[in-house]
């Protein structure tokens, strides 16, 4: 017989900083070449002593911040109210936003950056809705800043790696009960 273990109880915030934690580890393996074969490096795009140029590295990393948006999203309906939900999801942006003020960012590029994040979560579950091969291309797109052809290997690699994201934080947060 399977060992029972009782969920992990998280308050939204609590759950919010974890999974910033989790964006970051995420998006530390993907822009360090050769750790992944979805490495930033892999898809062409160029670095300088292994850190990529600003707009590839914050797509990278709205991709990643996206991809743990998504699996939390996933992972609550039905089990938890929207409103625990919601401000779970608000404690992970507001943690990975933090991180980025207190690593460099200007605060009052912020916003900006908000914007365009928001505008890749339209477009990434959009794609995302339609197959994984198409928010792969999008991710890519928006990576290299150029177009992608239909089924290219690169866009295939994204998507695994957006999957091999998905997969261990679904199983991890099937563990989690958010509380108030």
């Amino acid at each position: 017989m399977p060992e029972f273990r009782a969920p992990t109880t998280m308050t939204p915030e609590e759950l919010g900083d974890t999974l910033a934690r989790l964006v970051w580890e995420s998006f530390s393996d993907f822009v360090a070449d050769g750790y992944t074969e979805a490495s930033l490096g892999a898809l062409g795009v160029p670095t300088h002593e292994g850190v990529p140029d600003q707009y590839p590295a914050e797509e990278a990393l709205i991709f990643f911040i996206w991809a743990h948006t998504r699996g939390m999203q996933l992972a609550f309906v039905g089990r938890a109210p929207n409103a625990l939900v919601r401000r779970g999801l608000d404690a992970l942006h507001r943690a990975v936003f933090e991180d980025m003020a207190e690593n460099g960012t200007p605060r009052s590029q912020l916003p900006i950056f908000e914007q365009r994040v928001s505008a890749r979560y339209t477009e990434y579950h959009q794609a995302a809705a339609r197959s994984d091969a198409r928010l792969g291309e999008a991710v890519v797109r928006h990576l290299t800043s150029r177009d992608v052809t239909e089924g290219e290997a690169l866009a295939r690699v994204v998507s695994e790696r957006a999957i091999a994201v998905a997969n261990p934080l679904r199983d991890f947060l099937e563990e989690v009960e958010l509380v108030d």
